[in-house]
């Protein structure tokens, strides 16, 4: 289909949505199906719950989110079991307002956008359809039109719950177009929109001296005043305002804590009550989820003040830290890059990894757990497993500082950083070594960093650039290796055969001559070597590798070698040792023979093929670790 044709049939989807009737047919719908009839709350729980939740390591992850929102997988199931959920169910958390509060650049903003388009979205399927008296400027409940002291028999008829009553506008149709007839009074099904102002309001505070509460409540029409006589008239009324305009839906609050107290005072009713009050009205009902977002120093200096209390009593605080995790970090960048229009520069492997453990290692805190060190417990946190760690130790980690994740450098920083990096003229490819000088000259320039903020950041940049030269290091003998997991698993198979022998006091048989052989402790030794264990402790490695192959057998589960970090590293290392001369003398001479750049060719082309380079960065990569095994 070309533009037009998509357009029109998104424009006929929207026409099937389209529902008018009668408030008797309405309730001959609420019959088949009460679910129209939820509360705002219910229906933003509703809609998370849509896209599906699946359990990981004993926690809940929410895939509404997942594309947006990376690394803050607790926060986010603690924000909606302990909120959404809670105030689905008409507990007493629905009466709140909730407060993202966290540092810049956090996510704070973009999880309220993300609720608002799933709003919209959800509007538009059978589940989450919004049913509204037709021409209220609120869009309310068609069930508020019941009178109460007939609404307990109708919610137990129809299983619903009634709450709130009508608006001032609904109230006077009622009376002068319908004479009180409320089966007569029209009913339509609503589209949730922002841009059409129908179950989303956004408050942004200004300057106190000239914003007006008639943006949060609505205003007097001066146009008509004359033709009704009465500001209590809901005819010469405009109901346009935020909290007007979010009913059935959601209602941001935009650095909440900025607003000036007479903004804030319409809020406390709102919340405890779900009524606010408008001009010469009685209190209007309204249904609507408010949820606003702050920073950590604003929030802090709004709870010192006495005056805000009864306010405070009516929030939930939900903390919205940064992300802690390298691999998300990258994700993140990632994304943002890819909504840009640089992406036609290639961004070389590792690159925005090494911007992304700078950023985790400005934002974890040091552990007293003994012998963990910051870029370990990095390690932990991004998932790997470090010897002599357990899960427990990683839980114990997490809760040590609540506030870890509420300070460090921002992502916006980076990007911005990586951006400047990107920018440079006639450039193709941008590596890791580019992207941490580009962080580094950034610091200067960065108003908010202390001169000693600066020298631990620089700290952590050297950190970071040590990782990556670790990292190039083993793409490149990697590629050296023909078949890398092969020959890794050869000589770990061959390690296991020997140290089996050695622990059960037997002899191996050479797999060629079928002769009886003792345990080759040369091979043992200059694997065990590579990761410093001793001649003492060397049978107490062999008995643990042992025992570990014998957990894995009793779960019916096979033992390779990366499931022990430390035999892991070593095998690696044991490779790479082997390896390391020829590495040297082809990436780091000059003017290479036939065969050596036979080799160079070979090794650039698997790094094109397999590892994500370009010939630019794959030949930059392989001169770097040249001058790296040269020092």
């Amino acid at each position: 289909m070309d533009i037009f044709e998509r357009v029109a049939a998104y424009r006929a989807e929207s026409d099937q949505l389209a529902w008018n009737g009668t408030f008797k047919e309405y309730i001959d719908l609420l019959r088949q199906d009460p679910s129209p009839a939820m509360t705002a709350h219910a229906r933003v729980y509703d809609m998370i719950k849509s896209y599906g939740v699946e359990e990981v390591n004993g926690h809940k992850r929410y895939k509404f989110f997942e594309q947006e929102i990376f690394g803050l997988d607790r926060a986010i199931e603690k924000l909606v079991e302990e909120y959404f959920h809670s105030s689905a169910r008409r507990l007493d958390v629905r009466k709140r307002i909730l407060l993202l509060m966290g540092p810049v650049s956090g996510g704070k903003s973009t999880i309220v956008t993300l609720l608002k388009r799933g709003l919209e979205k959800f509007s538009r399927t059978p589940q989450g359809a919004v049913y509204a008296i037709d021409g209220c400027p609120m869009h309310e409940e068609p069930l508020h039109l019941i009178p109460l002291d007939l609404r307990p028999e109708v919610e137990k008829e129809l299983g619903v719950r009634i709450e709130g009553n009508l608006c001032p506008s609904c109230q006077m149709r009622l009376k002068t177009e319908y004479d009180g007839d409320i089966e007569k009074m029209p009913v339509t099904r609503v589209v949730i929109s922002e841009d059409s102002r129908v179950g989303i309001g956004t408050f942004s505070p200004s300057d106190p001296k000239s914003q007006d509460i008639a943006d949060l409540t609505g205003s007097i029409d001066f146009s008509t005043i004359t033709e009704f006589g009465s500001e209590s008239d809901p005819r010469a009324y405009r109901f346009d305002g935020e909290l007007n305009k979010a009913n059935r839906g959601l209602m941001e609050f935009q650095e909440m804590l900025k607003c000036d107290e007479k903004f804030l005072w319409n809020l406390l009713s709102l919340t405890q009550e779900g009524n606010f009050k408008a001009g010469r009205f009685a209190l209007i009902s309204a249904d609507e989820l408010i949820v606003a977002h702050t920073n950590e120093s604003e929030y802090k200096a709004f709870i010192a003040n006495k005056k805000n209390e009864a306010l405070q009593s009516r929030m939930i605080v939900m903390p919205i830290p940064y992300n802690l995790k390298v691999s998300d970090e990258e994700k993140i960048y990632g994304k943002l890059i890819s909504q840009s229009d640089m992406k036609h520069i290639h961004i070389a492997p590792h690159a925005l990894r090494s911007a992304a453990i700078f950023s985790i290692l400005t934002r974890l805190k040091e552990t007293k757990k003994q012998g963990m060190d910051l870029v370990k417990k990095m390690r932990m946190y991004d998932g790997e497993e470090i010897e002599g760690y357990k899960e427990a130790d990683l839980k114990e980690m997490q809760s040590e500082y609540l506030e870890e994740g509420m300070s460090g450098v921002d992502p916006r920083y980076v990007i911005n950083r990586i951006s400047s990096a990107l920018i440079k003229q006639d450039l193709q490819c941008i590596n890791a070594l580019d992207v941490l000088r580009a962080i580094k000259d950034g610091l200067d320039q960065h108003a908010s960093i202390t001169k000693d903020e600066r020298e631990r950041y620089l700290n952590f940049i050297a950190v970071a650039r040590k990782e990556y030269d670790e990292l190039a290091k083993k793409e490149v003998q990697k590629a050296f290796v023909y078949s890398f997991e092969e020959s890794a698993k050869t000589l770990f198979e061959n390690y296991l055969d020997n140290i089996e022998a050695f622990c059960n006091w037997t002899k191996i048989r050479d797999p060629l001559t079928d002769e009886e052989m003792n345990p080759d402790e040369r091979l043992m030794r200059s694997i065990e070597e590579q990761i410093g264990v001793s001649e003492n402790a060397k049978k107490a490695f062999r008995e643990e590798i042992l025992i570990r192959i014998s957990s894995y057998s009793r779960k019916g589960k096979k033992f390779e070698y990366h499931n022990h970090d430390r035999l892991r590293e070593a095998i690696e290392k044991k490779l790479f040792t082997d390896l390391k001369d020829i590495v040297k003398i082809t990436t780091s001479t000059k003017t290479p023979d036939a065969a050596q750049l036979k080799r160079i060719n070979e090794v650039s082309k698997r790094l094109i093929d397999e590892h994500g380079y370009c010939p630019v960065c794959a030949n930059e990569l392989l001169r770097y670790v040249g001058s790296l095994l040269n020092r």
